[in-house]
């Protein structure tokens, strides 16, 4: 029988920085980093914009769905703003089954599983935008003990697997959504679960650990549907490291995985059922883009993995900060760093290794890019949808640092310990600006601060608005900006509604141009904020 060294020996190889554990300046280093990446995940966790995706992740907590919220509330009936805060958040009507119908119902693309913890949560710790997101950030902690785990599985070395939890601590893409109310941190974590769970189940071959990680991938799908592209990817890393041979872990493989499906097909029948409307749904996604494009948006996505601090002026308007514009220059640079990582790790790991890597990166990207450019569409361009290849782009930078910086070549050394001091540093940097922005270039609702800020400054505002484009996600999102004083007047086009004579002032919201033109018949329409999304309406002089 192999005892455990050759059964490691035989699926992961030992390398050159196997035996290496963190120098002490490092491991002092990490210590701030992880003080550092706690702090900006739980500051100012109320400041930017409750987006329109966030919205609609209180909406579906709140038990209600989109049509029963558009009927209730798009009714041509003046109501203040406080009286639908019941959409928004868990309330005495609806319970848990039907946070989980609204999502069958309208949502289906989105499993369960989040939803239902941050209902649970809601309940117990109250409504606010904070205590909202809160979660998210508390389940973003759990990524940092995941990654550590999971190269000490893959590359058995704690200075690789401590490297990249000090990327992880201040990468400005997971601290963007650590402090959403969106289910991408509960999947970052399934993702780094499943992934070191499996690598186990290979070493240890135990029925103990196929079950482990045959509850991972359930919980991974219950997550997230991309998670099935893991799984896939997971299955050819299984047959090849076995040479194609129907082995005792290729079938232990496919029975872990196989529960996991089985404990999905509730959901699964659900989606079968929920096709047209997901069709329906996602249809904003499949625009199609020139290649030009596309490219451009992925290799600037790779670098927000690292940094992104250069994307400020569009949020800091009146902040004038040349050398933060000088960032960009990076996103060159980070894309060489990225690539030769890949190079050096396929050269320098052995087969089991840089395959794993290879994989979970590849196939995840190649079912997302092929489509876009065959069909047409932008899902790739999401960058929350492409962190199962961002995960492995983050282990192969980690394993070229961790190799480098203990290279016995001085200058070897010191040039690679620079070059992760320059991206720890961005990386810094760019949470440290993001922090105090009110949205960010992951954010919808942009501009809904400001708005808010111009009806909130009048004494008796009535705010109108219809069911126009996006209208009904982003006014969802500007209900958690408006003082309480605020009126609201919402109707269905082409309706126009009867307006009131008894406000200071008349806002109208985002109105579509027909809207616009019927409305100007009898009120002198104002333009008060740019890009014609904020209009106040005066009655005209006889």
């Amino acid at each position: 029988m192999l005892n455990r060294q050759s059964v490691v020996a035989r699926h992961f190889p030992p390398t050159a920085i196997t035996k290496y554990f963190p120098p002490i300046w490092l491991r002092f280093l990490i210590v701030i980093l992880l003080i550092l990446g706690i702090f900006f995940r739980f500051a100012y966790l109320d400041r930017k914009v409750y987006s329109h995706d966030e919205a609609y992740t209180s909406l579906r907590i709140s038990g209600y769905t989109k049509t029963e919220f558009v009927r209730q509330v798009f009714n041509s009936q003046v109501f203040a703003v406080g009286n639908i805060q019941k959409y928004q958040q868990p309330n005495s009507e609806k319970g848990l089954i039907n946070t989980i119908n609204s999502l069958a119902v309208e949502d289906a693309q989105h499993p369960p599983l989040y939803y239902v913890m941050v209902r649970l949560w809601m309940q117990l710790f109250g409504n606010s935008v904070a205590t909202t997101r809160s979660l998210s950030a508390i389940i973003s902690l759990l990524a940092f003990p995941c990654i550590y785990w999971l190269c000490l599985e893959l590359f058995q070395s704690p200075i690789a697997a401590w490297i990249s939890v000090a990327f992880l601590t201040v990468s400005p893409f997971h601290l963007l959504y650590a402090q959403e109310a969106r289910e991408f941190s509960l999947w970052m974590v399934t993702i780094l679960l499943e992934s070191a769970a499996l690598l186990q189940a290979i070493r240890l071959s135990n029925k103990k650990f196929w079950g482990i990680y045959a509850v991972t991938v359930a919980l991974g799908l219950y997550t997230f549907l991309f998670s099935g592209l893991l799984a896939i990817a997971y299955g050819i890393y299984v047959f090849a490291i076995e040479r194609f041979r129907f082995t005792k872990i290729v079938k232990a493989y496919l029975i872990a995985t196989s529960i996991g499906f089985l404990a999905f097909i509730p959901w699964i029948l659900i989606l079968i059922n929920s096709l047209s409307e997901i069709e329906r749904t996602t249809a904003s996604a499949q625009a199609k883009q020139s290649l030009s494009i596309l490219v451009s948006g992925w290799i600037s996505n790779i670098s927000y993995l690292f940094a992104d601090f250069w994307r400020y002026e569009p949020f800091f308007p009146d902040l004038n900060l040349p050398v933060l514009r000088w960032g960009r220059f990076l996103i060159p640079l980070i894309l060489i760093l990225v690539l030769y990582s890949f190079l050096y790790l396929y050269d320098r790991a052995g087969k089991q290794v840089w395959l794993f890597i290879f994989l979970l990166g590849g196939v995840p990207a190649l079912a997302l890019i092929l489509p876009d450019l065959i069909i047409g569409g932008k899902v790739s361009l999401r960058p929350r949808y492409v962190t199962l290849s961002y995960v492995s782009i983050q282990l192969a930078v980690a394993y070229l640092l961790a190799a480098q910086i203990i290279s016995s070549k001085l200058i070897v050394r010191n040039f690679w310990r620079l070059v992760m001091i320059i991206l720890i540093s961005s990386g810094v940097l760019s949470c440290a600006v993001s922090s105090q922005a009110e949205t960010w270039w992951n954010k919808s609702s942009h501009t809904n601060p400001q708005i808010a800020r111009i009806i909130n400054q009048t004494k008796e505002p009535l705010l109108i608005s219809s069911n126009y484009s996006l209208n009904i996600g982003d006014l969802m999102s500007l209900i958690h900006l408006l003082d309480n004083k605020v009126q609201m007047q919402l109707v269905l086009e082409p309706s126009i509604p009867k307006i009131p004579k008894n406000f200071s002032k008349i806002f109208l919201y985002n109105p579509s141009k027909k809207f616009r033109i019927e409305l100007d018949k009898k009120y002198k329409l104002v333009d008060v904020f740019h890009n014609s999304r904020l209009w106040q309406l005066e009655h005209k002089s006889s």
